[in-house]
């Protein structure tokens, strides 16, 4: 069996994996970021130092996992965009590993940006997707409306101020839940037991392909202390806005770039809660866009994208393509 390796060390998530020729995610190993009660993340120096410290027991378990496999190439996401000038400390790490284990190995060793990764990410073990789609990144760092095609990414539109996981993390972080506070706040949602009543209203631009975040995440701030709403409640208000903004942005860019496929990946799109109201809205939209996601345990930061991208890049140079 021939497997490529990646790494992704983000500002959330230590992780290492493994991709065979086939697209296959073989071995998978990912670790969180450790942040203290309370806060809302780490500083890059921090990040580093715990990437540093996590990365050798995720490698341990992963070789565990690999008896027998032929490492062809190694990955890593080196930046967070594929853009001039994208740059976070955090990925050097990731790129230290990787490179090491290739010189060792002697094999190649690719970079893609930590984006490219969650899109190729989601779209590992589903049907395959067409050459040109919209992808929307929701994530802690990132909410970018893309179109991709045949590998190239040009952004369309997201969002203007907050990014959909960071208006997740500080309204669960503000009603005492722990940092991600994603899976804790989606748990809340479901546990209210009516439906929403979109009391936080939508904020698009340019044509739906860009939105407002931050005065929705103000005014959940207000509720909050103030205690108008239940906590409960509070957070199924959430998801239902996000998932209005979401479909409303995955129409927008459809029309624009004449595509009938989306794909909506990153850490926030793991959410099974966001999935179903995104969906039903959309349906109730009639535009007939066909809207996948990737597989949850694939959505949030993660290097199996990387690993498969590199995969492809050796097969390609190997056949000569």
């Amino acid at each position: 069996m021939e497997v490529a390796i990646g790494f992704d060390t983000s500002c959330y998530t230590t992780s290492i994996s493994a991709v065979d020729a086939q697209g296959r995610v073989v071995a998978f190993q990912r670790m969180l970021l450790p942040v203290p009660s309370g806060q809302r993340g780490l500083r890059q120096s921090e990040a580093v130092f715990a990437h540093v410290r996590q990365m050798p027991e995720l490698a341990q378990k992963l070789r565990d996992s690999l008896a027998g496999a032929t490492v062809r190439a190694v990955a890593a996401s080196n930046a967070p965009r594929a853009e001039i000038g994208s740059y976070m400390p955090v990925f050097t790490v990731g790129v230290g590993h990787a490179r090491t284990l290739a010189s060792i190995l002697d094999v190649p060793c690719y970079f893609f940006s930590h984006q490219q990764g969650h899109i190729a990410a989601g779209m590992l073990e589903t049907q395959p997707m067409a050459e040109r789609f919209i992808a929307l990144h929701l994530s802690g760092g990132t909410t970018e409306l893309l179109l991709w095609q045949n590998g190239e990414i040009t952004t369309l539109g997201g969002s203007l101020d907050l990014h959909a996981g960071q208006m997740i993390d500080r309204a669960g972080v503000a009603m005492g839940l722990s940092f991600p506070a994603g899976p804790e706040l989606e748990k809340l949602a479901a546990s209210w037991p009516g439906p929403a009543q979109a009391l936080l209203p939508l904020s698009m631009e340019h044509g739906g392909l860009a939105c407002h975040l931050s005065g929705v995440e103000t005014q959940c701030q207000r509720w909050i202390a103030n205690g108008t709403y239940p906590n409960a409640m509070i957070a199924a208000e959430i998801f239902d806005f996000l998932a209005r903004t979401v479909a409303h942005m995955v129409r927008a860019g459809c029309e624009t770039a004449a595509a009938g496929q989306a794909l909506v990946v990153g850490g926030v799109a793991s959410s099974a809660l966001l999935r179903r109201l995104t969906e039903q809205r959309l349906a109730k939209m009639e535009d007939g866009i066909d809207l996948r996601f990737g597989k949850p345990e694939y959505s949030g930061d993660n290097a199996a994208g990387v690993a498969w991208l590199g995969m492809q890049s050796y097969l390609q140079a190997k056949h000569g393509d």
